[in-house]
């Protein structure tokens, strides 16, 4: 076994630890409001951050930042250090990089449409399937080119040009229909009005940057500001679930190492799941299933079980469970369902403490030697070493001008890309026709056949010839659509 120092989440009848072997086997943090979830994943944060694995979180409330500064002395943190057995207890701040999709909080976090890709964006976009469908064809056209989608401007300009060329395209990859496009055209302006377009541009997010530990060894705790981004539900699932799918593309394998190289918590987890179609849902759970071997664990944190599909459920081996309420029908069979999941303790009825549990209280089992599940324990949770709460503006502000990666993400940058190119080669793309219609007009034809190609026909194939030769190879595709880039 690793030599690593497990992380201590509390105690109940005995001390319960998470492996650092097994924190890349998954977890799950459930519990109704106000019965601390929060200050879990907190206690999980710092301790992955302790032994040196970088952690990235979403802060939906604003009380994550606290994570930054140390925690004021209080009688009952003293009291619960007691009932632990704590005593080497030291209120201490952790090494913390603030984002922010929409730069305001933290540094910018960007992604280009070509790294997202359409399987993500059609989920966002919330198009159907014919649109859907129509949307493939415009990336395979962008793809298959070379062709660089960096923001939705670039996005627009492909539509645009798909749709002018649609009979030649239509040809070769299916129906390319006016009214499809219109309608992708129109939730693009409405992901617009809900400030995606900071989200789409460069420099684009280097998963480098979210990977760091600090000059003491200890992981740095990448938090996003996610307080205006939640009410946003679609694009904050699909932000997260495209950094997921990035991070499964792009890491090598790494089997079983003694502790993850990063561990993602994916907070109000539900988001991630409704409304999502089937063919989107089975690729996650795919990835949820394989991206264990690239070193990265991930954690779901929602308010009920339910909410996570039984296929994803079943991959999460370390569980803190806090109370649940039991007022329906539908939540006393989330209760029933939730109990029936632990390796049964035969001094704990299970289902009654769900709903007897006080705020800091769960049921905890996490993976044991040789990954068996632990035997669910009713345990006391351990306290955070950092602050229980927000952070004031100066406190953030400091944070920031000492982050380590500086000013790279701040400044947006507009280099040349598919909305660029393709005015060009439309410009050049009139002027071929024109001439090749001149030379023909200058012939005198007799009236040709309907099957030869038109003047605009040839020179546009001779147009995307010279376009796929210019601008290279074939761009390539993972799992969750996102780009396969060369290690």
């Amino acid at each position: 076994m690793s030599n690593i120092d497990p992380i201590l989440i509390g105690k109940g009848e005995q001390l319960q630890y998470l492996l650092p072997a097994f924190g890349n086997r998954h977890g799950l943090i459930t519990g109704a409001t106000g019965t601390g979830k929060t200050v879990s994943l907190q206690v999980l944060a710092e301790g992955f951050s302790r032994i040196g694995v970088p952690v990235f979180l979403a802060d939906v409330k604003g009380d994550l930042a606290g994570l930054s500064q140390p925690i004021s002395p209080h009688p009952k943190i003293d009291e619960r250090l007691v009932k632990i057995g704590i005593d080497d207890y030291a209120p201490g701040g952790w090494p913390v990089v603030f984002w922010d999709l929409f730069g305001a909080s933290g540094h910018p976090i960007r992604t280009t449409v070509t790294e997202m890709g359409p399987l993500l964006l059609a989920n966002l976009l919330e198009l159907n399937d014919t649109q859907e469908g129509v949307l493939n064809i415009a990336f395979r056209v962008a793809d298959e080119q070379g062709l660089l989608l960096l923001d939705l401007e670039d996005l627009r300009a492909l539509l645009r040009f798909v749709s002018e060329n649609s009979k030649l395209f239509s040809s070769q990859y299916g129906n390319v229909s006016g009214a499809s496009v219109a309608a992708i055209q129109r939730r693009l302006l409405v992901l617009d009005e809900q400030g995606a377009e900071n989200f789409f541009g460069e420099p684009a997010l280097e998963l480098g940057d979210i990977r760091r530990v600090d000059f003491s060894g200890r992981g740095v705790i990448n938090v996003l500001a996610a307080d205006k981004l939640i009410h946003k539900p679609r694009l904050y699932a699909t932000f997260l679930l495209w950094l997921l799918s990035e991070l499964f593309e792009e890491l090598p394998e790494l089997g079983d190492p003694e502790k993850p190289g990063l561990v993602f918590f994916f907070d109000e987890a539900h988001l991630l799941f409704n409304n999502a179609p089937r063919a989107l849902l089975e690729k996650v759970e795919q990835v949820v299933r394989l991206i264990r071997s690239k070193g990265v664990g991930v954690f779901f944190v929602t308010q009920n079980p339910l909410d996570i599909p039984d296929t994803v459920l079943g991959q999460l081996g370390n569980r803190v469970q806090h109370a649940m309420r039991a007022y329906t029908p539908k939540e006393q069979k989330a209760i029933r369902a939730a109990a029936e999941t632990f390796r049964s303790n035969p001094n704990l009825d299970v289902e009654k403490t769900f709903t007897q549990m006080g705020v800091g209280e769960a049921l905890v089992s996490t993976l044991q030697t040789r990954g068996v599940p632990g035997v669910v324990d009713h345990t006391l949770i351990r306290p955070p070493t950092s602050r229980i709460g927000s952070i004031s503006e100066q406190e953030r502000h400091e944070i920031r001008s000492r982050s380590p990666v500086g000013n790279r993400y701040d400044q947006a940058l507009d280099r040349e890309s598919a909305a660029e190119m393709l005015q060009k080669r439309a410009e050049k793309l009139a002027e071929e026709t024109a001439r090749t219609a001149q030379a023909e007009e200058k012939k005198k034809p007799a009236k040709r056949s309907s099957s030869r190609q038109s003047p605009m026909e040839a020179s546009l194939k001779s147009f995307l010839r010279s376009m796929s030769s210019m601008l290279g190879r074939e761009i390539m595709r993972g799992i969750l659509g996102a780009v396969k880039k060369g290690r």
